[in-house]
């Protein structure tokens, strides 16, 4: 019984010393929080506002001033995918993000890198511009897309038949579609079936579907950031 009040305890502390920085929207955010959900860590939640940084935020990523940031033990871990590779080593009891074969291991972090390079850059162009800067963006958008959707092949995940570090990286853009959609003019499952299916079979997970906030209201949301971007 003291063994168990004492793991108890442990626990408890650990999630008062686990703080995540973040700004809803964010779909790098988003993964740190689904990594969070799948390890079943309680942590405190403190929102940024992106135009007035805090303090805190300050001091934890001095050197890139961005979100999120995760703090344990009073100390910092920044950049989304480095965070996500934290949370699978400290806990690593449970729900493996990563797989343990280091040559698969490579390989989720290869496609986790694409995604963050290729994915996030073609996506903003759809978004914050017009004319022909945003039909080039579309089209590498959907380039990229494809490129994922050979990788994915038959598989019901990136990794195979479990959710996995690559699924994490990728599925929260998905909360964006419906933005790229709206004001790109495109139609996302029309081009890549595969990646909405894949999406869907997601989003049957309860750590992706209670992160994902509603697509409409990304939308709205994108809409006020990109009169920033773009002359009405």
């Amino acid at each position: 019984m003291l063994l168990v009040v004492i793991i108890f305890q442990s626990s408890v502390t650990m999630a008062k010393e686990v703080v995540l920085l973040d700004f809803w929207p964010s779909m790098f955010g988003m993964r740190v929080r689904i990594a969070l959900a799948e390890k079943g860590i309680k942590y405190e939640y403190k929102e940024e506002d992106l135009k007035n940084k805090s303090p805190l935020l300050l001091e934890m990523n001095p050197i890139n001033k961005q979100i999120p940031v995760l703090i344990h033990n009073g100390k910092p871990v920044c950049e989304s995918l480095i965070i996500v590779q934290y949370i699978d080593e400290v806990w690593n009891d449970k729900s493996p993000l990563l797989p343990s074969d280091p040559y698969q291991r490579a390989q989720a972090r290869f496609w986790a890198d694409f995604v963050d390079k290729k994915v996030y850059g073609a996506s903003r162009k759809v978004w914050s511009t017009t004319g022909e800067e945003q039909e080039a963006g579309k089209k590498e958008f959907f380039e990229i897309l494809k490129t994922l959707e050979v990788e994915l092949g038959d598989k019901p995940y990136f990794g195979g038949e479990t959710f996995g570090y690559v699924d994490l990286s990728f599925i929260t853009f998905y909360s964006w579609f419906h933005t790229y959609e709206v004001l790109g003019n495109i139609n996302i499952e029309a081009e890549c079936p595969k990646i909405i299916a894949w999406a869907k079979r997601c989003l049957q997970k309860e750590s992706v579907a209670k992160t994902l906030p509603d697509q409409k209201k990304v939308y709205e949301a994108v809409a006020q950031m990109r009169r920033r971007f773009v002359s009405e």
